[in-house]
């Protein structure tokens, strides 16, 4: 396999000839120093669902070429999740002819059972499972009006579901060998809404509620997960992006901010977006809250006051299900000692 790549760092910590402050700008001689890091994978097992094509192969094929051991889970599915394809064998091929290890599965994340028998699978052949990428899925995009409930449950099924069978097939090992990676995709469709994507924005919301839980009950284990919203150009997107969008909007663009979050040094209850090479950071907030007198504690009360509960001026950031409680009860407080 070729080398990783090295990440060249300034000593402010921006990229390349990013940083501004002297003597980085455009400063060549400095950089040629070589300041840098690298994210190297050898001696961990990956599995990548949906690994087949689009994001799920460059996340397999990256993982590969900086040396962990690579599970190519793929039903070989269309967008809709129909059909059926040797997607997977074909990445496994390329992995390996690159000198890498890794091993085919058809498996369905639907499926509780053969996700357990991915991982013992993996297990038998590698002796554990570190780093976990739920990738697999498909659309059945219409208009809420339009869309059969059993569209709306397959989606679910596949996005939802998959995500925490594939997880809970990983999660006993990874408490075992205290150490696990897991990268949750959810999408700007369940942080923002999309039309026609009901279904599908239902799921990927539905995902960050099981990342940020299970990133509490998997501290201890040394179990951190993350969440990434990613924008490219795939076989789920390629009727939907305009055709200069999609070419721009690699899944290669994505694939940074992947590896990053299920690397050794990652944080953890991130949530990043992801595409065409721009990364963001995203997170739910909580405002300071506003406090109504027992009189003014009604609904006439909140529409009054609705101009300060929804000023966003005070925002922090929501970090468990606790907080809207505690932050509540110091206003309480606070109000109580006047």
């Amino acid at each position: 396999m070729a080398s990783p790549a090295r990440i060249r760092k300034c000593p402010h910590g921006i990229a390349a000839i990013e940083c501004e402050q002297p003597p980085c700008h455009f400063d060549e001689a400095f950089f040629s120093a070589e300041l840098e890091m690298t994210l190297d994978f050898t001696g961990k097992v990956a599995i990548v669902t949906g690994a087949g094509g689009g994001l799920g192969k460059a996340y397999a094929l990256e993982l590969a070429r900086r040396g962990a051991r690579v599970v190519v889970n793929d039903l070989g599915s269309t967008r809709d999740g129909t059909g059926n394809s040797d997607a997977a064998l074909q990445v496994v091929e390329e992995i390996r002819a690159a000198g890498g290890e890794a091993m085919a599965n058809g498996a369905s994340v639907t499926e509780f059972d053969q996700m357990e028998a991915m991982v013992a699978q993996a297990k038998d052949a590698w002796g554990g499972v570190h780093i976990l990428i739920n990738n697999a899925g498909i659309l059945r995009d219409k208009s809420f009006a339009n869309m059969t409930m059993d569209d709306f449950e397959l989606v679910l099924r596949v996005h939802l579901l998959g995500t925490a069978f594939a997880t809970r097939a990983v999660w006993k090992t990874m408490q075992e060998q205290k150490y696990g990676r897991i990268l949750m995709t959810t999408s700007s469709s369940g942080l923002g809404g999309m039309f026609g994507q009901a279904n599908y924005a239902a799921a990927k919301t539905g995902v960050i509620g099981l990342a940020k839980t299970l990133r509490l009950e998997g501290a201890k284990y040394n179990i951190r997960l993350n969440m990434l919203a990613p924008a490219a150009g795939t076989r789920l997107t390629e009727d939907i992006f305009p055709e200069e969008a999609y070419n721009a909007f690699t899944p290669e663009k994505v694939t940074p901010a992947a590896l990053f979050l299920v690397s050794d040094d990652a944080p953890d209850n991130a949530i990043v977006a992801a595409g065409g090479g721009v990364f963001h950071s995203v997170c739910v907030t909580l405002n300071e809250g506003t406090l109504l007198s027992d009189d003014d504690c009604t609904p006439e009360g909140v529409a009054a006051a609705w101009d300060r509960i929804s000023d966003r001026s005070s925002d922090i950031a929501f970090n468990n299900g606790m907080d809207q409680a505690q932050h509540a009860m110091e206003l309480l407080q606070r109000a109580l000692k006047k």
